[in-house]
């Protein structure tokens, strides 16, 4: 089986504002493909930084609002970090995995390995207040509720992902991946096709999503261009929809955790 096109349309959805909490993701989506001088066509792909999600469901926290626990205050003595901001890392994770001065690695409790949980003050608007940003509550359900809006409102069945910047365990530099999926294949298991001479794949999964998230990241950029929201055009439908939660590698298969 042939997977994937030989050519896609990827493009930025410009003039985007800066979102706030309660916004309307989808119609600032649609008000973007109108800027573009695009229309929503079946199949696209939209891909959205956590961050504007993250935003429009308001998940900032004021650090000044924040108590650090006796553990805070120790981890953060490691790591060299605020206590406040290792107290929110503690309070959206399941365990730490790593902690070394100025790297604080845990597992968060949506599964992925992460660097502080996906909290970030980067980009976020804080009008003389120190706020952080968490990850949305459920970023699957997040892009599943936006396709629905989309769909509804455009008239066409479009797939949703939710795009964030990580760092990689045998890579360095970050790179966009998905921490949330709806209307696509997040994962692709080609196990037991046959490879270009025949002989029968045994490890080949793709992490489809993951690919999308990179490839959109190009045109989003990941400082300050301002382009929080893409558009991939041109992949093949792919069959059953999953989820990003699908992309979290098993702890029994993980031999580094």
């Amino acid at each position: 089986m042939t997977f994937g096109p030989q050519a896609l349309d990827l493009f930025a959805l410009p003039g985007l504002p800066l979102v706030r909490p309660g916004d309307d993701l989808a119609a600032l989506v649609l008000e973007g493909y109108g800027r573009a001088a695009r229309v929503p066509a079946a199949g696209d792909v939209v891909v959205l930084a956590q961050k504007i999600v993250s935003k429009a469901e308001g998940r900032l926290v004021d650090l000044a609002d924040v108590s650090p626990s006796p553990a805070a205050r120790e981890l953060a003595a490691v790591v060299e970090k605020d206590p406040r901001f290792v107290e929110l890392v503690l309070g959206e994770s399941r365990r730490v995995v790593r902690a070394r001065p100025g790297v604080l690695i845990v597992e968060h409790r949506l599964g992925f390995v992460m660097a502080n949980a996906g909290i970030d003050r980067s980009n976020v608007e804080a009008d003389g207040r120190e706020l952080a940003l968490l990850l949305p509550a459920d970023p699957d359900a997040s892009a599943a509720a936006l396709r629905a809006t989309l769909a509804a409102r455009a008239g066409v069945e479009l797939a949703v992902v939710i795009n964030d910047s990580f760092g990689r365990a045998w890579r360095r530099g970050t790179m966009g991946i998905a921490v949330g999926a709806a209307g696509l294949a997040a994962l692709v298991d080609r196990r037991g096709e046959p490879d270009l001479f025949g002989r029968p794949l045994q490890v080949t999964m793709i992490g489809h999503a993951d690919e999308i998230a990179a490839a959109a990241s190009l045109v989003m950029g990941q400082g300050d261009e301002g382009r929080p929201a893409a558009v991939l055009r041109g992949l093949a439908p792919t069959a059953p929809h999953g989820a990003a939660r699908d992309l979290v590698r098993p702890e029994h298969e993980d031999l580094f955790r």
